[in-house]
């Protein structure tokens, strides 16, 4: 098995008649899914979507892929083609579109409205093309032909990728759920005509490889719902993806049984479910769904609410609940249910949701305590079958973190891929199809741009690290004015502390050291005031670290008059 190496340089230019894949986001995480097909001077792009910041990511609202590497070859991109509508897949699609509006987008029916809808509050007007699976669409040098494939969310689909360098198959996300509730199945004839034909790169879904057997049918949740919504006496309340189609359609039916209305809470949740019911993804009984201003009316017993924030975002409707931060209050007897999984590196966050829930006398429901959720990503067994069917020549695990990428690739050596042949790469990381043959050719940038409310990629590691400090530390501000041609003090030090724990009066005992480090400078003869600061920095940072092991930011402003 090939892997990336951190010493990899540039790549060279592509080899010619070798297609050339580039993954800008999705390997190594969950989330950020992005990856740039090359061929001819031509580009492809599969997915663009967004991550989710984390803990340590403080004020940040999503993460991007690194556009970077193909910024100046914007002319060059035939299309995009997004497998399905989740934000890990297309959210980050409108902060590309700003770059040049007229790519055209390439998806199937629910996608495109999810994305158009999305693309509406940017102001970005967008080419589409919808496709369906069956369908075959000629983008430049590369012909894709699309496959349905079963996931959490309708209509998603998966590409096969032919050029003269060979085919590319992308799975997107995909389990096989055999009786899925929509009916649509993953069409393991189509892989398996594929595979006949010859699959010389198969770039697969690794979410769930470490999870041996299959994963349940999601329609096994309805009986658990039935059970919570007839036990509940009081409000239900139900956190899930504002995506998740499926699940929302159980809650539907679930709640029409037990007599009770539902009003969808949360600016993407309302938006998304109107677009699934006009099209027809959704089926709602007439009079059900009511505004959320009309549940005052309502007895508790008869309530639904359906909203965003099952993974404990900070500013989603859930979270706000339990911070006692929202128009709509927990009251004790209410039943929460969170219908989604945990997201990797969410589980702290989602607990301490459920923590705050609690605490106002909800009873919650979650995947720990009761199958409320399914995965929508195939497991191992499921994987096994796949590339037992598929029988690729070349594999590259996608779409999941380390441990998933791993236990993917030693899936594939099962079934008989050559272990010389697949390729467990990273973000940015380019692997090259030359010959029937994948290797890892470069690698190119492929960080995080940050997006913090209108600003993109202007927020850098450093600035989250100082973000950190503060939110950790606290902030000691320290005003000195010191005369220009001596360099002695002529008024100050002046010592201010905000969220570092130590009292502004105790700052006294550092003023002396202040001014003899300034006395010991102006017999150096510095007087410039960047160095000065540098001097107040050192001293009130030694002293805090030696009087109470602590590192808060220290802010010094000097004053030159």
């Amino acid at each position: 098995m090939s892997h990336p190496h951190p010493e990899l340089g540039a790549p060279p230019r592509v080899p010619d008649g070798g297609l050339r894949v580039t993954p800008l986001g999705g390997l190594g995480e969950i989330g950020r899914n992005m990856t740039v097909f090359e061929y001819d001077g031509r580009l492809l792009i599969v997915d663009c979507g967004v991550l989710f910041p984390e803990e340590e990511q403080p004020g940040i609202d999503l993460i991007l892929p690194d556009f970077s590497s193909i910024r100046d070859r914007l002319d060059d991109i035939e299309a995009i083609v997004l497998t399905h509508g989740h934000e890990d897949h297309i959210g980050g699609v409108p902060y590309l579109l700003r770059e040049k509006k007229d790519i055209p987008l390439v998806g199937s029916k629910l996608t495109l409205a999810l994305i158009e809808a999305k693309l509406q509050e940017h102001r970005i007007r967008p080419y589409t093309l919808e496709v369906r699976e069956g369908g075959r669409e000629q983008f430049g040098p590369f012909d894709c032909e699309f496959v349905s494939v079963n996931h959490s969310i309708p209509d998603a689909l998966a590409v096969a990728i032919r050029t003269d360098a060979g085919m590319a198959v992308h799975t997107g996300d995909f389990k096989m759920d055999q009786l899925p509730l929509d009916g649509r199945l993953t069409d393991l004839r189509a892989f398996a005509r594929l595979g006949e034909e010859g699959i010389d790169l198969l770039l697969s879904d690794s979410t769930n490889a470490e999870v041996p057997g299959f994963v349940a049918p999601e329609r096994e949740i309805s009986g658990v719902l039935r059970q919570v919504f007839a036990a509940a006496d009081k409000r239900i309340i139900v956190a899930s993806f504002a995506s998740h189609v499926h699940r929302i359609q159980q809650i539907v039916d679930a709640a029409y049984e037990n007599g009770r209305r539902i009003a969808f809470v949360g600016r993407s949740m309302v938006r998304n479910m109107g677009i699934a019911r006009e099209l027809g993804y959704l089926k709602v009984p007439p009079g059900l769904v009511v505004d959320v201003k009309a549940l005052a009316d309502l007895p508790d017993e008869q309530v639904v609410l359906v909203c965003t924030g099952s993974q404990g975002e900070p500013m989603a409707a859930l979270s706000r609940m339990a911070n006692r931060d929202h128009q709509i209050r927990i009251t004790p007897g209410d039943t929460v249910i969170l219908a989604s999984s945990l997201i990797p590196g969410n589980e702290n966050a989602v607990y301490r949701v459920i923590n705050g829930l609690t605490r106002w006398g909800a009873h919650v429901v979650h995947k720990g305590n009761a199958k409320v959720h399914v995965s929508g990503h195939a497991s191992a067994g499921e994987l096994l079958y796949f590339y037992n069917i598929c029988k690729p020549k070349n594999l590259m695990p996608v779409h999941g973190e380390w441990r998933h990428l791993r236990a993917n690739a030693e899936l594939g050596a099962k079934t008989g891929v050559p272990p010389e042949n697949i390729v467990i790469a990273e973000d940015g990381v380019t692997v090259d199809l030359v010959d029937g043959r994948a290797r890892i050719s470069g690698k190119v940038r492929a960080g995080y741009v940050y997006v913090d409310g209108l600003s993109v990629g202007d927020v850098t590691e450093a600035n989250l690290k100082d973000r950190r400090i503060l939110g950790d530390e606290g902030i000691v501000s320290v005003f000195v004015v010191v005369d220009s041609s001596t360099g002695k003090v002529v008024n100050g030090p002046t010592v201010h502390s905000r969220g570092s724990g130590i009292d502004e009066a105790d700052f006294a005992a550092v003023v002396p050291k202040i001014e003899e480090a300034f006395a010991r400078s102006a017999q150096d003869g510095v007087v410039e005031p960047h160095q000065l600061q540098q001097l107040v920095r050192r001293t009130v940072g030694k002293w805090v670290s030696d009087t109470y092991r602590r590192r808060p930011m220290i802010m010094p402003v000097v004053v030159d008059v």
